[in-house]
C-alpha cells in the first residue's frame, strides 16, 4: 500500500469571448485545439500530434455488472464517437482567419466535418469535449508525477490561448481552470486510477462516498454564490458541491454521481478497473492536486486491503452540499449509525487508517510518508485557524482575498465586483489571473518549478506507457496515424495495411523497455519488427 499507483488527470478548460458573449462555445473549444496544432508545427510545443483513435472505447460499460444501450444512453455519454463540427462551425473557425486545423496530413471528412483531437507528444490529450477544450494528462505512477503533467495542460492551453489572440481577425478569447460558469452548468475536472480487478466495486464504492464527501476541505477550489446558478449570496468551499444529484451512477454531466461507475479500463480488463472519478473541483494549486490525487490513492489501497475505516454517511449527496457551504468547517453530517461528525472528523479517520496501514507493512517511501505527514498537518490546520492554510488550500486562499477586499470596500457576497473577482480568480493569464498573481508573489506553496512543468509540454512521463506514446508520435510523426490509450496505429511504407501496437499493461513500454530502440534512430519498420512482446506487455 502506498500513494504509488497508475494515476491521471483530465481539465476541460471554461472557454469565453469578452468581446463576443454569445459566440459558439464548441467553435471557441475547437480555435483552442487548432491553435495548439499551430504551436506544434511552429516547434515551440510538443514535436508531434495526431488524431484520436476511438475504437478501444467502450463508455457504456457499468462496473455493477450491464451495459447501457445506446439508445438508452445520455449523448454526453457517447465519447466512443469522433466530436465532428458542423459545416457551419468550421466556417465560423476560418471566416476571418485562413487556418488549417491539424497538425500532420489529417483532412477533412468526406462529409465536410472537421474533428478536432490532439494526441500529444508528451503522451496527452487535447480535445473538444462537449463545449469545452480539455487537456487529458499521460498516465503517470505517482502524485507528484500528476501534478507535473497537469500543470503541463495549463501550460499548453495557455500556449493555444496567447497563439489565438495573436492572430489578427479573432475576438480575444480567454480560458479559466474553473468548474462552473455560475449560470447552471458545471464542467469536469476528473482523475483516473488503476485498481485491482478483483477488488468489488461496491466495496469501492462503499469505502469512497464518505471520503469524497469530505476531501472538499483540502482540495476544494472555492466559488462564490450557492445552488447551481450561483445566485444564493455567500461563498462555498467546492464549486462543483451543488452539481451532485445521486450516490453512484454512468453519467457525467446529467444526475451527476459522486461515485462514477464508468468500467472502461484503457488497460488489461482481466486485471484492471479504471476508477474514473468526477467528485472534484479543478485546482490551480499544486499541493491541493497532489494531496487530492496522493489521498485517493492510499484510501484505494486500503480498500485493496480491506482496511478503510468503518464509517458510511447517512446521506453522502446531501453531506457534500452541507460541508461546501459552511466554510467554517463546522457542519456535522449523520453517520448511519447515528452519529454527527464533521468533514475533518471523516478526513482524520482515513488519515488515521493510512498511517497504520503503512506503518503495520513497513511502507516508507518518500511520497507516502510526505502524502501522510500534509494530510495530517492539513487536517489539523484547519481545525486550528482555516485562513491560516491558504498557502496551500485553494478555496482558502480564495477566500482571504475576496474577504479583505470586501471589508476594505465593504461589498456584500453578492456584489458584481465579487462575482468578477471569482471568475479572474481563474484565469490562466499569469499577468490577470489572480490565483498566478499570489503565486507569482510567494504566497502560495509549489512543489515543481516551471521549468520542470515546462519539460513536460514535450516530453512523456518515463516509467509508463506515455513514453511509448509520446515518443512514437515524437520520432515516428509521418507514421502514425492514430493513438489512443491502449494502442498506437503505425503506417509502415511498403507494407499493406496498419500496425497497431496495443499496449495493456500501463507500467510496460516504459523508458527503462524502449528508450534504446527509439535512441537508435531505427526505420519505422525496423522499429516496429525489434519491439519485444515483453517491452510492451511487461510479462
Amino acid at each position: 500500500m502506498s500513494v504509488h499507483r497508475v494515476m491521471g488527470l483530465e481539465t476541460e478548460y471554461g472557454v469565453l469571448a469578452p468581446d463576443a458573449p454569445h459566440a459558439n462555445a464548441t467553435v471557441l473549444s475547437a480555435r483552442v485545439v487548432n491553435a495548439y496544432a499551430e504551436v506544434i508545427r511552429a516547434g515551440t510545443g510538443s514535436l508531434a500530434g495526431t488524431q484520436w483513435d476511438y475504437s478501444d472505447e467502450s463508455p457504456l460499460l457499468d462496473a455493477r455488472g450491464w451495459t447501457v444501450g445506446r439508445a438508452e444512453a445520455d449523448p454526453s455519454q457517447l465519447t466512443d464517437e469522433a466530436r465532428e463540427l458542423t459545416a457551419e462551425e468550421v466556417a465560423l473557425i476560418d471566416a476571418r482567419a485562413g487556418t488549417t486545423l491539424y497538425a500532420g496530413e489529417a483532412e477533412p471528412a468526406g462529409d465536410g466535418h472537421v474533428i478536432m483531437n490532439l494526441v500529444l507528444g508528451n503522451g496527452a490529450r487535447l480535445y473538444v469535449d462537449h463545449a469545452h477544450p480539455e487537456y487529458s494528462s499521460p498516465e503517470t505512477s505517482n502524485p507528484l508525477d500528476a501534478v507535473v503533467w497537469d500543470q503541463a495542460g495549463d501550460a499548453v492551453v495557455l500556449a493555444a490561448m496567447e497563439h489565438v489572440n495573436s492572430r489578427p481577425g479573432f475576438d480575444q478569447l480567454l480560458l479559466y481552470k474553473n468548474n462552473t460558469d455560475n449560470k447552471g452548468a458545471s464542467y469536469g475536472a476528473h482523475e483516473n486510477y488503476l485498481v485491482r480487478r478483483d477488488v468489488e466495486f461496491d466495496a469501492i464504492a462503499r469505502a469512497l462516498l464518505p471520503f469524497f464527501a469530505t476531501r472538499q476541505v483540502f482540495c476544494g477550489s472555492g466559488r462564490v454564490g450557492r445552488g447551481a446558478t450561483g445566485r444564493t449570496p455567500g461563498f462555498q468551499v467546492s464549486q462543483r458541491a451543488d452539481f451532485f444529484e445521486a450516490e453512484v451512477g454512468l453519467e457525467t454531466t446529467v444526475r451527476r454521481p459522486l461515485v462514477n461507475t464508468r468500467d472502461e479500463p484503457h488497460a488489461d480488463a482481466d486485471r484492471y478497473r479504471r476508477l474514473h472519478v468526477i467528485a472534484g473541483d479543478a485546482n490551480l494549486g499544486q499541493v491541493p492536486t497532489y494531496l487530492r490525487v496522493g489521498t485517493t490513492a492510499l484510501v484505494l489501497s486500503l480498500v485493496e486491503a480491506g482496511g478503510e475505516p468503518p464509517l458510511e454517511l447517512r446521506d453522502p449527496v446531501r453531506a457534500v452540499q452541507q460541508i461546501s457551504h459552511d466554510p467554517g468547517l463546522r457542519a456535522a453530517v449523520e453517520t448511519t449509525d447515528g452519529r454527527r461528525v464533521t468533514a475533518l472528523d471523516v478526513q482524520e479517520a482515513y488519515c488515521e487508517a493510512a498511517r497504520a496501514h503503512c506503518e503495520a507493512r513497513g511502507i516508507a517511501d518518500e511520497q507516502t510518508l510526505d502524502v501522510l505527514a500534509r494530510w495530517q498537518r492539513t487536517i489539523d490546520g484547519l481545525r486550528s485557524d482555516v485562513l491560516a492554510q491558504a498557502a496551500t488550500v485553494d478555496w482558502v486562499a480564495k477566500l482571504q482575498l475576496m474577504t479583505q477586499f470586501r471589508d476594505r470596500h465593504g461589498l456584500a457576497w453578492d456584489d458584481a465586483r465579487i462575482a468578477l473577482m471569482d471568475l479572474q480568480w481563474a484565469d490562466l493569464r499569469p499577468d490577470r489571473g489572480l490565483f498566478r498573481r499570489l503565486e507569482a508573489r510567494g504566497r502560495i506553496e509549489r512543489l515543481v518549478d516551471a521549468d520542470r512543468i515546462g519539460r513536460a509540454v514535450a516530453a512523456p512521463p518515463e516509467d509508463t506507457r506515455a513514453y511509448f506514446r509520446g515518443q512514437s508520435l515524437s520520432r515516428y510523426r509521418q507514421d502514425v496515424v492514430g493513438a489512443n490509450w491502449d494502442s498506437v496505429v503505425f503506417s509502415v511504407p511498403g507494407r499493406r495495411g496498419l500496425q497497431r501496437i496495443r499496449l495493456p499493461e500501463p507500467l510496460a513500454a516504459t523508458k527503462g523497455r524502449t528508450g534504446a530502440l527509439f535512441e537508435a534512430e531505427l526505420e519505422v519498420g525496423d522499429f516496429l519488427d525489434r519491439l519485444a512482446p515483453g517491452d510492451l506487455t511487461g510479462r
